[in-house]
């Protein structure tokens, strides 16, 4: 059974908090001893979202059939998907103190997602959920309460961009083509 998240907790997850600059440095700093182990913490990302949410699993042709986490993390395909999405994380991450190229890249993420991989916004809001739970977990010395609150401006950052995508109107045709050689995400 999936778990789903109440109303409330859905309309703080909405508004998009400021990133003050020290966040940023919180952010970056607890994000570069993740990102040293980078693969291990993508996949275990990766197999508790499958696991807790395994509806997730129908976009992925590779895996969706996989049941069993020990076989998830010896999936080339899955742990591939994993570093891509630790990499457009790390981009951000890098990126934070520039706002538009902050945008423009979860906005190549979300295009992607919802025009060329028609995955439902609600993934993105569980995904990164879940994120925060592998890294606070994985990193529970690291992840004071000052890390945790930073950490949940980010991940509502990556939300709210990434999802803005699915509000705009959909471009003519030909539309997503562009998107699909940069998309960081790319679930193939």
């Amino acid at each position: 059974m999936e778990k789903v998240q109440g109303e409330m907790e859905i309309e703080r997850w909405e508004r998009s908090e400021e990133i003050s600059d020290a966040e940023k440095k919180v952010i970056q700093e607890t994000w570069s001893r993740v990102y040293a182990n980078c693969e291990d913490v993508g996949v275990s990302i990766l197999i508790r979202f499958f696991v807790n949410f395994p509806s997730a699993k129908q976009y992925f042709s590779q895996f969706k059939h996989m049941e069993d986490p020990l076989e998830m993390e010896r999936s080339l395909q899955l742990r591939k998907h994993a570093q891509r999405v630790m990499g457009a994380i790390n981009t951000v991450v890098e990126n934070l103190s520039d706002p538009e190229k902050v945008s423009s890249i979860l906005a190549l993420v979300g295009k992607a997602h919802a025009l060329k991989h028609k995955v439902e916004p609600i993934y993105f809001k569980k995904l990164t959920g879940v994120m925060l739970e592998v890294i606070a977990e994985e990193y529970a010395n690291d992840f004071t309460p000052e890390v945790h609150s930073a950490w949940t401006k980010m991940k509502t950052l990556i939300y709210t961009h990434v999802t803005a995508a699915y509000k705009e109107e959909p471009p003519g045709d030909g539309g997503g083509s562009s998107t699909e050689a940069t998309d960081p995400l790319a679930a193939t």
